[in-house]
């Protein structure tokens, strides 16, 4: 029995505006100062939209290792708890690369479940590969306000782009980011501080 249409609805969004990197940063670092073991964020986002940085301070956030790279090449990348950190004995954070991930199928393959319970799990280019794994999720869409077509996309594609994001440096420009709650961990926006600009 398939299920309704409306469980693949967000319970919300939120459109936030950021101007420069450092926001960027900022507003992942807010966003995992609130994360818990077991959350499964999907980022999306063309080439220099800002998705390392934003997962570079989801990584402050939470309070792991610092050196988050893009895991374009490995897939894979798992960033260990600060045992000093501002949150000590808090998730780790796995960060993986989906976009030569054909499928779902795929995604179990690289044996996700046996730490999505015990870490925070970021997923690049996850969309349509990554909804099984978990009843709740969090998505995350960071668009860049100019230079699009320079690119070779005037808006995101759903899932994937003939454009790879090599760990490029993030210029400071406006970005739209638009974060998007499914299923009962997410019933409800996340609390992120009064210093970003956005309408729920």
């Amino acid at each position: 029995m398939s299920q309704p249409a409306q469980a693949d609805l967000p319970s919300w969004e939120q459109k936030l505006r950021v101007t420069t990197a450092d926001q960027t940063h900022a507003l992942g670092a807010a966003l995992g100062q609130v994360l818990q073991a077991g959350d499964l964020l999907v980022l999306t986002g063309e080439l220099g939209a800002g998705k390392t940085t934003f997962t570079q301070g989801l990584g402050e956030g939470l309070g792991v290792r610092a050196g988050i790279i893009s895991p374009t090449f490995v897939l894979v990348r798992i960033h260990p708890n600060l045992p000093d950190g501002p949150r000590p004995g808090g998730p780790d954070l796995v960060h993986v690369d989906a976009y030569r991930l054909g499928s779902a199928s795929e995604i179990d393959d690289i044996d996700l479940e046996n730490t999505l319970d015990s870490s925070v799990t970021v997923v690049e280019w996850g969309r349509g590969r990554v909804e099984h794994l978990s009843e709740s999720r969090l998505e995350v869409d960071l668009h860049r306000a100019i230079g699009l077509d320079a690119v070779g996309a005037s808006e995101p594609i759903p899932g994937h782009t003939d454009i790879l994001d090599f760990d490029t440096e993030d210029d400071d420009e406006p970005r739209t980011i638009m974060m998007r709650g499914f299923g009962p961990r997410w019933s409800t926006r996340p609390v992120l501080g009064g210093a970003f600009e956005g309408t729920p």
